[in-house]
């Protein structure tokens, strides 16, 4: 791809990303992705405690490489004060703020809403944190699984016989960032808009790790108000709504079927050769299937299982039935779908042998024409940029190396 002369939406934008972990990173990195420049604030000597997360060899994860790709690291302390003012010239010549620190943190260290805005009055300032800026838990701790337990997610993911479990990402950290880079995007464009702009304190965007879950839980507590509806785990059924199921193959493989639909229920049933549940009036419904979610999962259980994955698919993709494998990394690597979009692609970098090869990293989202958006550089090496930076500023050395 050429990562020089593509189209990248958000060239010229300024980033200034305080903090680590995954929320407030994955926030800068999809601005990064889009063309912003990022710039990553990093403590000398250790750096963001993702760079050693699911580490299995080498110094830097791939998971740092992936949240963090498209950056400049620099590496400040900021509890000093040559660090306060490194970061307060790099505000004046930057668009946008995002932090993740505990709330209150910032303000200790003299980098507050007040000061951001003295040094840059129309900065966008995106805080995550686990309980928001304000609140009565608003100081205390917590990560995305205290996040997903609190936001409603945790208690509806699992069997309903066994505790509640949890989805394999840090899903609420991903959303958190999410929620937070489409808020800079609004602040960005009343910016561009609006000639008169509201003191910073009244536009800041307030992102509460619980609260981008609970905004993912669909109707769970309009359900409960409305009909005293409490939801419960259903494994792999969605409550509600049948047939939609994973089912395992004759071949040991599974496969995922959501055959819920009215018009799309009849013809899945005729391909799985029972007629007779295709024309029975009392599964014309939706109401009607969950009622009888065991009955129809017991018989297309019996024909996949009598079935290779391979076999299962194609009959129900004739059909029309919704319907796809459960992919591991491996599938994913070697599936044609993902490669035509450029879903998965190669960065040059070290896994630990001592010298870089190309690793293929997910591509960006969302699609912007025809095929993903390149991807320019992985992870930066911890203060790789810090002297590019201070050069920006004018400064030859942070005394931070």
């Amino acid at each position: 791809m050429d990562t020089e002369h593509a189209h990248l939406p958000l060239r010229g934008v300024r980033v200034l990303e305080l903090g680590n972990y995954i929320a407030g990173p994955t926030a800068a990195r999809l601005l990064a992705d889009l063309g912003a420049e990022v710039i990553k604030v990093e403590r000398p000597g250790r750096g963001d405690e993702l760079r050693n997360w699911r580490l299995y060899a080498g110094t830097v994860s791939m998971l740092f490489h992936t949240v963090n790709r498209n950056k400049k690291s620099i590496a400040v302390d900021l509890r000093t004060g040559e660090g306060r003012d490194i970061v307060l010239d790099l505000v004046r010549r930057c668009d946008v703020v995002i932090e993740n620190f505990r709330p209150g943190t910032l303000e200790k260290w003299g980098l507050g809403p007040a000061e951001l805005e003295r040094a840059n009055p129309d900065v966008v300032l995106a805080r995550i944190s686990a309980f928001g800026q304000t609140g009565p838990l608003a100081d205390r701790p917590g990560f995305a699984a205290v996040a997903e337990a609190m936001g409603g997610m945790r208690n509806l993911v699992g069997e309903a016989d066994r505790p509640p479990s949890r989805v394999g990402v840090s899903i609420g950290d991903s959303i958190a960032g999410l929620y937070a880079a489409f808020g800079v995007m609004v602040e960005l464009y009343e910016r561009a808009v609006v000639p008169r702009r509201r003191p910073l304190r009244e536009r800041v965007v307030d992102v509460a790790l619980h609260e981008a879950v609970f905004s993912m839980m669909e109707s769970l507590v309009p359900d409960h108000l409305a009909y005293g509806v409490e939801r419960r785990r259903v494994g792999g059924r969605m409550e509600g709504i049948a047939p939609s199921n994973a089912y395992e193959c004759g071949d040991g493989a599974s496969v995922v079927i959501a055959g819920n639909g009215d018009s799309i229920f009849r013809r899945y049933m005729l391909a799985i050769g029972r007629p007779d549940l295709a024309d029975d009036p009392g599964l014309a419904d939706n109401a009607g299937r969950w009622a009888r979610r065991d009955e129809l999962d017991e018989a297309i259980g019996e024909w996949t299982r009598g079935l290779d994955r391979d076999e299962v698919l194609k009959i129900l993709d004739e059909a029309g039935v919704p319907a796809g494998p459960i992919y591991t990394a491996a599938d994913i690597c070697a599936d044609e779908q993902y490669r035509a979009r450029a879903m998965i692609q190669p960065l040059p970098v070290d896994p630990g042998t001592g010298e870089e090869v190309p690793i293929g990293f997910p591509g960006v989202v969302p699609v912007i024409g025809t095929e993903s958006l390149p991807l320019r550089t992985p992870g930066p090496r911890l203060g790789e940029h810090t002297d590019e930076i201070l050069h920006l500023l004018g400064r030859k050395d942070a005394g931070n190396d």
